[in-house]
């Protein structure tokens, strides 16, 4: 980006044009005039959903068209950096609703290849979270309703990493086998025999490999990654070529975990999987792994934004952060607890004990 704001003024009105979630349609609030988005030639798309080289941009070396100067206003309270793009202005900041000023400072990052444009409205993000907070017995009555009919969700498109690699793992280790040995045991006087299973271990070692596709890694520190992660699993299938039209009438938060640490993170999770092929390989009924040496080759990223509807609400002194994937409508957030809806289901647990202890005592249960 140049740094400017963009506007999508409506052919009919002049007025400013918004993304319609669900479609490929720019709408005008205003006069309800709709626009269409161009469909991507096959040759772009395939241009903007290749993968980049991962060891030339670790050493600043990614060609020019690859990275852009963003207009950015970092948070003074969660530090989030958010992009202004389109027609949106913020005076707050969506993650931790703390008011924020729309700065003009600029930052070189890598361009967003792709994204996945927003396919439920913010009624039906809205009606999502509502549901799922309906579904907390343990959530205060009055958040509840102060979410339902709160302020408007917060559209948002989070950066993420994606990332490739093809993996050679030597490995060394053991592998357990079962077997039982009878032995008697004697208890009040009577003897018995029992089964005691054992284990004898034999050295293993072997190769592994697995290639990785598309490990999703998100690329921002202003939300909690239990609950981005937890909004899982995403349809990157579904990744439209990048398009500033879809992000008219929405907010882009600009990446603050860099790629070098984004890849780290991956090749933590590319861990995680490769121990578990090395189990599979060592076979047997259990499995000890004493060292796994890993060669990566092929290593290559893509740098995307996916949809999210967030909210941020205070309710008696205390913010609540609730997020839902533009996607498929999966919700997580942070768990609002009230106190006597605690306390009634404690004093109903301490009633159903006593009575059944009362129904036990008085010989009712046999």
């Amino acid at each position: 980006m140049d740094g400017t704001e963009r506007h999508f003024p409506c052919e009919s009105c002049g007025a400013d044009l918004r993304f319609a979630p669900g479609q490929t349609q720019l709408r005008c609030d205003h006069c309800g005039h709709v626009q269409s988005i161009p469909e991507a030639a096959p040759e772009g798309r395939t241009r903007a959903l290749g993968e980049h080289d991962l060891t030339a941009a670790l050493r600043d070396a990614l060609p020019p068209g690859a990275m852009e100067e963003v207009r950015t206003t970092p948070c003074p309270s969660c530090g989030a950096l958010v992009e202004f793009r389109g027609a949106e202005h913020a005076t707050e900041c969506p993650f931790c609703a703390t008011p924020v000023v729309i700065g003009t400072g600029t930052n070189r990052q890598i361009k967003p290849q792709a994204l996945i444009p927003f396919q439920l409205d913010e009624r039906t993000a809205r009606s999502a979270m509502g549901k799922w907070l309906g579904s907390l017995w343990f959530a205060p009555n009055g958040l509840v309703e102060y979410a339902r009919k709160g302020r408007a969700l917060n559209g948002l498109y989070v950066p993420y990493w994606t990332f490739d690699a093809e993996t050679r793992s030597a490995y060394t280790g053991q592998r357990g086998e079962y077997y039982y040995e009878t032995r008697t045991v004697t208890v009040d006087g009577k003897s018995r025999q029992e089964q005691v299973r054992k284990t004898r271990w034999y050295h293993a070692s072997g190769r592994v490999r697995r290639f990785f596709d598309d490990v999703l890694v998100l690329a921002s520190a202003s939300l909690p990654r239990r609950y981005t992660d937890a909004l899982a699993p995403w349809d990157l299938g579904r990744l439209e070529p990048y398009r500033e039209d879809y992000l008219a009438g929405f907010t882009a938060e600009g990446y603050t975990v860099g790629l070098e640490e984004g890849w780290a993170r991956a090749r933590e999770e590319m861990a995680q999987v490769i121990a578990q092929d090395v189990r599979r390989d060592i076979g047997g009924d259990e499995q000890r792994i004493t060292s796994v040496d890993t060669d990566y080759s092929a290593e290559t990223f893509k740098h995307v934004l996916l949809p999210i509807w967030m909210a941020a609400y205070k309710y008696n002194g205390k913010s609540y952060r609730f997020v839902v994937n533009g996607q498929t409508g999966k919700v997580q957030g942070e768990r609002p607890y009230s106190a006597w809806k605690i306390a009634f289901a404690i004093l109903m647990a301490l009633i159903v004990a006593g009575a059944f202890a009362w129904a036990n005592q008085k010989g009712y249960l046999g």
